[in-house]
């Protein structure tokens, strides 16, 4: 299912056929050069001072840690996102070495995840951002340090049907068009 966006101006392909799908493909497994080059990709991302203030957990469908993930989820999430080749916890390190806070890392890992993203679009696999999840949970199960906050949970695969979804609320949301605010309420 293809759902571009209408915008003022022409994007970028990748950019403006971007979209976070609730259906993947059960069972598939990613190739090692797919997850790799996406890893690359969100290495690679700018970051202030190049600290790189982000760490990925990744894990595959089918091993205890994608399990573990999986039973974190909150809500509706539990029930499309197990379906996944991939789940993939980002963290921020949001505390410097000396114990200071890092206020950009927030923002240093939405941009690594950004390319990521892109990536994964670009090798005609989709990403899926969840931010319902127990945080607390996660980070006592992988023994996070308090410095390193676990921040959003990035299902990726191969996209499924939106037939494939059991529940029919999630398939309407499936099928529904993309929105977003006007260019005109984000800019000031």
């Amino acid at each position: 299912m293809r759902k571009p966006v209408v915008t003022s101006e022409p994007i970028h392909p990748v950019l403006a056929e971007r979209w976070s799908p609730r259906s993947f493909e059960s069972g598939l497994a990613l190739s090692e050069s797919d997850l790799i080059a996406i890893l690359e990709a969100a290495r690679w991302a700018p970051s202030s001072n190049n600290l790189q203030p982000w760490k990925f957990i990744v894990t595959h469908q089918g091993d205890d840690r994608f399990q573990a993930i999986s039973s974190m989820l909150a809500g509706f999430n539990q029930e499309w996102a197990p379906n996944a080749s991939a789940l993939i916890v980002a963290c921020a390190e949001v505390v410097n070495a000396d114990g200071t806070p890092r206020p950009s890392a927030l923002y240093d890992l939405g941009l690594s995840v950004g390319f990521l993203t892109v990536e994964a679009h670009h090798r005609n696999l989709v990403v899926h951002q969840i931010g319902g999840f127990d945080r607390d949970a996660l980070a006592l199960h992988f023994a996070l340090p308090d410095s390193l906050q676990p921040i959003v949970i990035i299902a990726l695969g191969k996209q499924a049907a939106s037939s494939a979804l059991k529940n029919d609320q999630l398939k309407e949301r499936e099928e529904s068009p993309r929105t977003r605010k006007a260019l005109s309420e984000i800019t000031l």
